[in-house]
């Protein structure tokens, strides 16, 4: 493994993170604009924390105030001072570039795409011209060994380029990747990268029987409902609920969290860092295929699961009745949609992530089974075909929809779950999980 992916690993596993919350995607990025303080923390033009987890990364100290810039040829550093080890750090990890980061992520996802190092070379100096400009007087123009040296080093965190040449052959650069601007009630930018989906369901035997799902992400653009997302109720606030008894939720780190840390060190609005992640992953890594997937259940789908395969829904219980048990719902929505932040295929399952910061903090369970239900429906693939995630920077946590939604006598007389990364209890609460950690490693 390299010194710098090392590096990477080395900050997750510490949790001491010297990486902001940054935001806009490095690919079309716009003009960074400059952070401001707000209690020690490095902030947005907005005045809210760009990222939560922000700390110095010698000691793990959120007591920290500026220390001037440093200035490089084609930009400017925020340097940042610890109080407590009175160290000073910048929010990069990746170190010695004389290019702004986000023309360097920029330049290696245009790569993958197809492109030739020359071409990408050209595409990249026309896109930064104006930035550059904006930054400092005169920068040198991005060369084709340049670049490749950027693409060695980050060999082993982007992975797409031993797919590259095959996907070369299907499509070209122009075609490999489907995108649609999708108005539903906000502006969301679907893209499909068709050359990869297609090699992985073709070539891999274990995921043979994932076509449907090619076909639907290939038929949105063209056939996507869009009045149902202007009606519909949002997965995210749909007053439903599930058991969470006899369940675990696994806690790891691993590719996406490496990812996440590497590019949200380029981002510079927190309201992008989802569009900076699900760019740079599609681009660049060998199993996410798609982004921001519109998905919907009617009320017939939800009916057909709730009575004809079982699936066990209930309302959501009203706040500050936690002794009450929860009551099975019989007055279904007519209609719920959402969008899939992060749609994976790999090691045989559909992976449905969805990227929230500051994860440890949040349970988006309901959330993530309504995706999964609702791309179940409309693929036809069964809900043991799917497993859901969201995750940051630091952690990522899986479970099994079906696990939710379908509760079994055997796995009642489960009380732990023995796993690579720890024991867990089965959980009890059928309102929330209440460990989402190993109990011991």
């Amino acid at each position: 493994m390299s010194k710098f992916l090392s590096n990477i690993f080395n900050l997750m596993k510490a949790h001491k993170p010297g990486v902001p919350d940054l935001a806009k995607s490095p690919i079309g990025g716009d003009v960074p604009t400059t952070p401001n303080k707000q209690d020690g923390h490095l902030t947005s033009a907005q005045g809210k924390p760009i990222m939560d987890s922000f700390a110095c990364p010698y000691c793990a100290s959120k007591h920290f105030v500026r220390r001037g810039f440093r200035q490089k040829k084609m930009e400017k550093v925020q340097l940042y001072l610890c109080l407590e080890c009175n160290k000073t750090f910048t929010q990069h990890i990746t170190r010695g570039k004389h290019y702004p980061l986000p023309v360097v992520f920029d330049a290696i996802s245009t790569y993958n795409l197809g492109y030739s190092l020359e071409e990408t070379c050209r595409i990249i100096n026309s896109r930064t011209a104006g930035v550059t400009s904006a930054v400092s007087e005169a920068g040198p123009a991005l060369s084709a060994s340049t670049l490749s040296n950027w693409l060695n080093e980050t060999s082993e965190l982007c992975r797409f380029e031993r797919m590259r040449e095959y996907a070369l052959k299907k499509y070209s650069p122009e075609n490999m990747v489907v995108t649609a601007t999708l108005a539903h009630r906000q502006l969301y930018r679907y893209r499909f990268h068709r050359a990869k989906c297609e090699l992985i369901i073709t070539e891999d035997f274990k995921h043979h029987r994932f076509g449907p799902l090619q076909e639907f992400l290939e038929m949105v653009p063209s056939e996507c409902p869009h009045q149902y997302f202007q009606e519909g109720l949002r997965a995210s606030e749909v007053p439903l609920t599930f058991s969470k008894t006899q369940m675990i939720v696994r806690s790891k780190q691993n590719y996406a969290t490496a990812l996440a840390t590497f590019i949200l060190q380029s981002v510079k609005d927190r309201k992008l860092r989802h569009d900076a992640i699900q760019k740079f992953m599609l681009a660049n890594d060998t199993v996410t295929v798609a982004t921001e997937v519109p998905v919907y259940l009617t009320h017939d789908d939800l009916e057909h699961l709730q009575t004809q395969l079982g699936f066990e829904i209930y309302d959501s219980p009203i706040k500050g009745a936690r002794s009450a048990a929860l009551e099975v719902c019989t007055d279904l929505p007519k209609l719920i949609t959402g969008h899939i932040d992060i749609l994976q295929i790999r090691n045989g399952q559909i992976h449905i992530l969805d990227f929230k910061p500051d994860a440890a903090k949040e349970q988006p369970i309901e959330q993530l089974t309504l995706y999964a239900m609702a791309l179940s429906r409309l693929t036809g693939l069964r809900l043991f075909e799917f497993k859901c995630a969201w995750f940051d920077e630091k952690d990522y946590f899986e479970f099994y929809p079906l696990h939710v939604l379908l509760k079994t006598k055997k796995s009642q007389r489960r009380r732990k779950v023995y796993t690579m990364e720890g024991v867990y209890k089965i959980n009890q609460d059928e309102r929330k999980v209440t460990e989402i950690k190993p109990i011991h490693l």
